[in-house]
């Protein structure tokens, strides 16, 4: 297939902890050694993707020809203090940004809603959250108590996407425009969460797990992510997208 007929590729990566467990942890797949998430970095460099910020992500959803044709969003999912300390130096090394998702009931506490699964660690206090984005990570919603939508109600899930955003917006002092669901989970109605999304004020959301997508997405409020762990093949999943690929 020709350049010129080759619709662009969304690659959103969703990470969540970069680096070693804390003292008294365990290792899950949910922790990227630092030289592993370094070697992502250096992979989407070295083979031409473009890294690009919420800015132009969200700008591309209703323009899609201002993306590049191998754009790569990097996101970050529960707000994981580490996320700060350890990933946000790789992010400036590479002058990448990121987007971190954070469920607002755990700002400046613990992960406990993975109590006895992961261990537990601190998410970033709302010092934290500020000093991430003035490093190029901006901060979005991941709801309020971390629970499924599928497990609540309508007026439970509602509060979760519509409290969530309320409550950023005042910390933060600027729009919060992106939803990502907790454990990937859309809720038993879709198409009712969607229209819930879209009235408070959300452009789009993302689940967990999946691959890239064409430019534009079939669907701004179900996008997909590719889940990043410690044995990802980040060349296997994206090499097809490669430009020797397309040759």
């Amino acid at each position: 297939m020709s350049k010129e007929a080759s619709p662009g590729v969304l690659a959103v990566l969703g990470y969540h902890k970069i680096g070693p467990p804390p003292p008294g942890g365990w290792e899950t797949w949910s922790y990227v050694p630092e030289e592993t998430f370094a070697s992502h970095l250096r992979y989407l460099r070295e083979t031409g993707w473009q890294v690009i910020d919420l800015a132009a992500f969200l700008h591309g959803l209703a323009a899609p020809q201002t993306l590049p044709r191998r754009a790569a969003l990097l996101t970050f999912d529960d707000g994981y203090r580490s996320n700060l300390t350890v990933a946000v130096p790789w992010l400036q090394r590479f002058s990448f940004p990121a987007v971190l998702f954070v469920p607002t009931d755990f700002i400046g506490r613990r992960n406990t809603f993975d109590a006895n699964v992961e261990p537990e660690e601190e998410i970033c206090t709302w010092a934290d959250l500020r000093e991430l984005e003035r490093a190029g990570v901006a901060v979005q919603s991941h709801g309020c108590s971390h629970r499924t939508l599928s497990d609540l109600g309508p007026r439970e899930w509602e509060r979760e996407i519509v409290r969530s955003r309320a409550v950023l917006e005042e910390g933060l002092g600027r729009p919060v425009e992106v939803f990502c669901y907790p454990y990937g989970d859309g809720g038993r109605d879709p198409e009712e969460v969607r229209r819930v999304l879209g009235a408070a004020g959300y452009r789009a959301a993302y689940l967990y797990g999946g691959g890239p997508s064409t430019i534009p997405p079939a669907d701004a409020y179900c996008l997909p992510r590719l889940a990043m762990g410690p044995d990802t093949d980040l060349r296997a999943a994206l090499g097809a997208f490669s430009p020797d690929a397309e040759a």
